[in-house]
This record gives structure tokens, C-alpha cells and sequence, in this order.
């Protein structure tokens, strides 16, 4: 009941003992989640007391990996590291990177994504909130107790809506949300997340948040249309962006015609996805097509 993240995931912080690391770091372990070291080489040996648990620090992703056993890391390091903390876990071997920093230039999130990709780690940002699979484990910041575990997927690019979407739709629960992230390049696409769910027997519908600049929501209603069988429902932040302005997120800029919410919409729609014009409305008709198949299976099984 779950993709990318489980209660069986070993996860290191890479940058654990910072003051955003530290805040996080605690956070994570409320929720249930398996934090089993820090990675600072200034403070190798040392361990952080978290309430009741004590957290070994490492010197780098292999000497935590090789300790633990550890498969997932999750980075909170600055802007000018994050590039060089990515690349030392992927040399590493970790399974998965969720990279929260922000600002992170693009130049450099080309080259860890697709070193990363080259080694077999996936990458879930930068600049996300991380991903949770509620009353399991949480690797990021998304508030661990707005929700319940449930049958929903959610893909995001947007962080706020994220969560609004996870408390509006909280009596229902979520498998697991993903914050992809807004930047130009970021390692997990709205496309590679609409596959593991469309593979997880405990997924029921999909919610897809999207927003404006690029072509990431056109490409995943051809995905979609072609590869997809469960519901999916949708939500397009910036139908009253200003053309050729910056957005919030620095991927979220639109030219022309191309990247705007409107035909963003328009093609998911012709995919099949049922699209909202605000969050709310988008919970309702996730309710809807929940409430459709829940009717469809009671007739299938008179």
C-alpha cells in the first residue's frame, strides 16, 4: 500500500545535524519513520539525542549505508552542496534521494539527476517536500497528521497544494503523496509516479497536481491516455498567471500559448482525467469518481 517509500525503509539524513535537519529530522521519527543516522564529516562518531532516540552521525552516505543498511537519504544541505551530497549517494548505492533544498542551480540538478539516474538511484526534487506514505514513514517535511493511510496517489509539483489536497481528502487517506517538485529539472516525474501507482494494488484513484510552464502535464496525459486504467483526477495551479512572468516555482513559466494552465487542462481532459478549477473542486470530484467506482463494483458483484 505504498510506492517508493515504506515502514521498512532504513533512511539517513544527509545533513541531519542543521538546524532545517535537526527540525525535520524530528519530525520524521514522530511519524514513524526508520531514521537510522546523520551524515555531517565534521561530526562523524558523534550521536544526536531526539527525544527518545538516539542518532548515530556518519561521515559519509557509504559509512551509514554500510552501519545501517540504509536505502533511502534524504538531503537537507545547502544550495552549493546539494550537487556533491547527491552524487556521493548515488556512488554510494542508496535507492532513493529526496532532495528538499531549494535554489539549487539548474546546471547542477542536470548533472545529479542524470548521474544519479546512471547509478540506479532515483531522485525525487530538488526543491520538494518529499514524499509520505502515512502511518508508515515520511521522508521530508509534508505534515505527517493531516491525513490517514487510504487509497489515493497523489503526484504534485506543488507543495502547499499537497497538503490542502491531503486534509481536504483526509477522511478518504492516501497510499502515498509524492512533492515532485517545481524546478525546471527534477528527478521524478509526474509520469514515472502515475506508473507505480498504476502497479499498486492498494492505489484505487490518482490525483495530479500540475502548474503552469513547460509541457511535464501534457506528456503525462499522453502517458495517461495510453498506459493508465484507474481514475485520475487533476488540478492546474496559474489559470491567472501573467505571461512571460515567473510563478512561485522557477519551472513555472509561460511563453505564448505553450505551458498555460488552459491547455494543460484541455489535454488531460481529452485524456480522461477529470480536472478541477480550485482545490476543493478537485476534492469533490475525487469523491465522485470514488463514489462512481464504488457503485460500479456493488453492481459487477449482484
Amino acid at each position: 500500500m505504498a510506492i517508493y517509500l515504506t515502514k521498512e525503509s532504513k533512511v539517513l539524513v544527509q545533513g541531519m545535524t542543521g538546524g532545517e535537519g535537526m527540525k525535520h529530522t524530528r519530525r520524521m521519527l514522530a511519524a514513524g519513520t526508520d531514521i537510522v543516522g546523520g551524515v555531517n564529516p565534521r561530526k562523524a562518531g558523534r550521536t544526536v539525542d531526539f527525544d527518545d532516540r538516539a542518532v548515530p552521525v556518519f561521515g559519509s552516505v557509504a559509512d551509514g549505508m554500510r552501519s545501517t543498511g540504509a536505502d533511502v537519504s534524504v538531503v537537507f544541505v545547502p544550495p552549493a552542496f546539494a550537487k556533491v551530497a547527491v552524487i556521493e549517494a548515488a556512488d554510494a548505492g542508496i535507492g532513493l534521494a529526496v532532495v528538499i533544498t531549494e535554489g539549487i542551480p539548474v546546471h547542477d540538478s542536470v548533472a545529479f539527476t542524470a548521474y544519479a539516474a546512471s547509478k540506479g538511484t532515483r531522485v525525487i526534487g530538488p526543491n520538494c517536500p518529499g514524499l509520505i506514505t502515512p502511518g508508515q514513514a515520511n521522508a521530508g517535511i509534508i505534515p505527517a497528521d493531516i491525513t490517514k493511510p487510504g487509497r489515493i496517489g497523489l503526484v504534485s509539483k506543488s507543495g502547499t497544494l499537497t497538503y490542502q489536497l491531503m486534509y481536504e481528502l483526509r477522511d478518504i487517506g492516501f497510499s502515498t503523496c509524492v512533492g515532485i517538485g517545481g524546478d525546471p529539472v527534477v528527478g521524478t516525474s509526474h509520469i514515472d509516479c502515475l506508473a507505480a501507482f498504476q502497479d499498486d494494488p492498494d492505489t484505487e484513484l490518482v490525483v495530479l497536481i500540475g502548474e503552469i510552464g513547460g509541457d511535464a502535464e501534457e506528456r503525462a496525459a499522453a502517458y495517461i491516455r495510453d498506459h493508465v486504467t484507474k481514475p485520475v483526477v487533476g488540478y492546474i495551479a496559474g489559470f491567472t498567471a501573467p505571461e512571460g512572468k515567473t510563478m512561485g516555482h522557477a519551472g513555472a513559466i509561460v511563453s505564448g500559448s505553450s505551458g498555460t494552465a488552459a491547455a494543460k487542462k484541455a489535454a488531460l481532459e481529452a485524456a480522461g482525467v477529470a480536472v478541477g478549477s480550485t482545490p476543493t473542486e478537485t476534492a469533490r470530484l475525487v469523491l465522485d469518481r470514488l463514489g462512481a467506482q464504488e457503485a460500479a463494483s456493488d453492481v459487477t458483484h449482484r
